[in-house]
């Protein structure tokens, strides 16, 4: 289902922004993956058009948040509506640290934030495709399996990037975790941790393993999307520190600042959650219509959509945002 054709002359609007014309979505859940060595079952999500053929995939890695829920699959419906409805199979994985799982507090190196295991996650999914496409009614056949991202937020951010190239240290043999998985062609990390040394708030302590998070091998070409305003304290005295995946990175490396956006920017992360501190609808529609518009352009090359969305977005008279490469 490429949407090529459509993208150059689109028929609607996401905010301000060209897209293609929506299909109705259906989502399939659980598909289960027996791994190895892992407490319970790799689960996942899977949500795509109702319509279409040849279509890309985006694996979505859900953050650390408080709620009981939406740190799984069952969260980011906001954006992960959206891309199934604009031509994208969204698969997401319920990570160890899922609260609902019970496994936080579990006697396991790994644990609170299981980067490792995160990181293994994606690389199971891609490892499985071809099984998860013939479990779920109706999608056999019809992916794209040379077209696939990784998007993820907050945590799921660095999870991205450590199928990126960015590094941390195992704390439990201190060898080095990250490399990157090359079957990824696109990659958007939002609202990623910073450089390990300035994690120098009150979360050090308790999030050990992401103090050595290091981006000097992070080299494949990554969007890293920032709120204005994400910053706290208990994570960082640096108020730019979760830019470091897009200034402490080589290039190439893009950037899209929201203006006055907070960690949650406007509610990516679920419906009406009482965690999203700067709730905004509006901010919600442009961030996922401009990645959306960014993963199209990555996977197609052809495709104009990044360039149509960049275009709109710098001439806007009420700008939701700014854009800078390196």
């Amino acid at each position: 289902m490429e949407c090529t054709d459509s993208a150059k002359d689109p028929s609607t609007y996401a905010a301000g922004f060209p897209t293609t014309s929506p299909t109705p979505v259906t989502s399939y859940q659980p598909v289960l993956i027996d791994v190895p060595g892992r407490p319970i079952p790799l689960a996942v999500r899977v949500s795509a058009p109702a319509v279409g053929s040849d279509l890309p995939v985006v694996v979505l890695s859900h953050g650390h948040g408080p709620s009981t829920f939406v740190s799984s699959f069952y969260g980011y419906g906001p954006m992960v509506n959206f891309w199934a409805a604009h031509g994208f199979v969204v698969i997401q994985p319920t990570h160890l640290d899922a609260t609902f799982l019970g496994l936080r507090e579990a006697d396991d190196p790994d644990a609170p934030l299981y980067l490792k295991s995160r990181a293994e996650d994606l690389r199971r999914i891609v490892d499985h495709l071809g099984d998860i496409e013939r479990t779920v009614p109706g999608l056999a056949g019809r992916l794209d399996a040379g077209r696939i991202a990784a998007v993820g937020h907050s945590a799921g951010g660095h999870t991205v990037g450590l199928i990126s190239g960015q590094t941390i240290t195992d704390t439990s043999d201190g060898s080095t975790v990250g490399a990157v998985d090359g079957r990824f062609r696109a990659r958007v990390m939002i609202a990623a941790p910073g450089r390990g040394e300035y994690l120098n708030g009150p979360a050090a302590q308790p999030y050990v393993a992401l103090t050595s998070t290091n981006f000097d091998g992070m080299t494949p070409k990554v969007l890293i999307v920032v709120g204005e305003k994400d910053w706290h304290p208990y994570f960082s005295d640096r108020q730019d520190w979760r830019s470091d995946p897009y200034t402490a990175a080589p290039a190439p490396k893009t950037r899209l600042e929201i203006f006055d956006a907070e960690h949650g920017l406007g509610g990516i992360s679920t419906f009406d959650a009482a965690e999203t501190t700067d709730e905004n609808p509006d901010r919600v529609a442009a961030v996922r219509a401009l990645i959306w518009a960014y993963l199209r352009s990555e996977l197609y090359p052809e495709d104009p959509a990044w360039a149509q969305a960049t275009a709109a977005l710098a001439g806007s008279t009420a700008p939701i945002g700014r854009v800078e490469s390196k």
